[in-house]
């Protein structure tokens, strides 16, 4: 009876945090089979683990926590020895991605100055707005003081505030595009 429980466990992570799970660490990483592998590997760590959750702890944050580590041990160790962009790993493997809320749909003036965040910025970004996780849950999950996200979230904003890509005077912004439609 214990492992049809552990089977049926194990099918409710994979359909509640599998996709946001796949997204968050591609927004990270910024290579799908990146995101795959740390994902999987994220899950499986997880899962081997699940006993050490504390009772009354939200399962969310902790997951999260495994995928994040997962994904800044690999851009210390494996990725910075390769390319870590494939011409055809752009936005629409991210919209590839299934959501049981719906399809997923990113900006790749997003998502280009995503990347060009310092991975520390990019994490809180992706966790407070792709993943929405709350700035006390995302303290949790990097294993800081809510002050550390905070503080990391306006300075994410400021940068991104002023990236080419989202300027209003780039050609390939959001504002240019909005400016062309009217």
């Amino acid at each position: 009876m214990s492992d049809a429980v552990d089977v049926d466990e194990l099918r409710t992570w994979l359909e509640d945090g599998y996709a946001s799970s796949v997204r968050t660490a591609y927004l990270i990483l910024g290579n799908r089979s990146d995101a795959e592998d740390a994902v999987q590997e994220s899950f499986l760590r997880a899962w081997k683990f699940r006993d050490s959750l504390a009772t009354g702890s939200s399962f969310k944050p902790w997951l999260y926590r495994v995928v994040v580590n997962t994904c800044n041990s690999k851009l210390r160790k494996e990725i910075p020895h390769r390319n870590r962009r494939r011409p055809d790993d752009e936005v629409d493997d991210v919209a590839m991605i299934e959501d049981p809320i719906g399809r997923v749909t990113l900006s790749y003036d997003v998502i280009s100055a995503l990347k060009d965040l310092p991975a520390h910025l990019r994490v809180v970004v992706v966790l407070r707005y792709y993943a929405d996780l709350s700035e006390h849950d995302i303290a949790i999950v990097i294993g800081r003081q809510p002050g550390t996200v905070k503080s990391r979230l306006n300075e994410a904003r400021r940068r991104l505030a002023l990236h080419p890509a989202l300027q209003s005077e780039a050609p390939g912004s959001i504002n240019a595009r909005k400016e062309r439609r009217s």
